[in-house]
């Protein structure tokens, strides 16, 4: 039996779209008023990565800047996206809440594992105020290696979880999940990949199919 799901939050929870343009076109616009960029925000190039922990992100979006250069933009990046979400033009996928509050009804305990950044979670979860299903929110930064599969571990070791599945929507997310031996569930959102979703026990479109897909899980373990 299914007793816990450890979910992302870019492109799985949080509709990352709605503020990401904006805050990118922020940072290259403040970029370029420091004369440290002058061609277009590469936002598609940021969605190719999306999912990935900032460090690399800002690796593959300012190649040939410095370190120095890269750590600012990524503090500038932080606060326009913090500063996005306070002002209420970000939005969660359709359905979180009546999911979580299921899950909750049904004694599911609900984690978070995510690449953002702590600040930027906490935005999150304080303006959506998804503490009140979520037991514990996990960055990326709490990891030295970067890699989700042991910030899964970490989830895994800290409450002693034995059956549970990963909810997201990158290969990241997917490789997290049998990393560590638990069930991967793919969603069919806005960032995803066919090719990596290739890789899923499951597929989701709408969060809502996550009721059926437990309900299966668990009929099947009772056998």
């Amino acid at each position: 039996m299914l007793q816990s799901l450890i979910f992302d939050m870019d492109g799985t929870l949080f509709q990352t779209d709605r503020i990401l343009e904006l805050s990118l076109d922020d940072t290259f616009n403040h970029l370029r008023s420091l004369n440290l960029w002058d061609t277009h925000t590469p936002i598609d190039q940021y969605r190719e990565i999306m999912g990935v922990p900032l460090p690399k992100v800002w690796q593959a979006l300012l190649p040939n800047h410095s370190n120095e250069v890269r750590k600012q933009t990524d503090a500038y990046f932080l606060e326009r996206l913090i500063e996005n979400i306070n002002s209420g033009k970000g939005a969660l996928y359709p359905n979180v809440k009546e999911v979580f509050t299921y899950l909750k009804e049904n004694n599911y305990a609900i984690y978070i594992a995510s690449n953002g950044l702590v600040e930027y979670l906490q935005a999150i979860v304080s303006y959506y105020q998804l503490d009140h299903w979520v037991t514990e929110t996990f960055s990326i930064q709490q990891i030295q290696t970067l890699d989700k599969g042991d910030l899964v571990k970490k989830i895994i070791k800290k409450y002693d979880l034995t059956n549970a599945a990963v909810v997201g929507d990158r290969l990241s997310d997917l490789n997290a999940a049998k990393d560590n031996g638990l069930i991967a569930i793919g969603c069919k959102f806005d960032f995803a990949q066919e090719e990596e979703l290739a890789q899923a026990d499951f597929v989701i479109d709408d969060l809502m199919e996550l009721k059926t897909i437990l309900s299966k899980i668990n009929n099947f373990a009772s056998y």
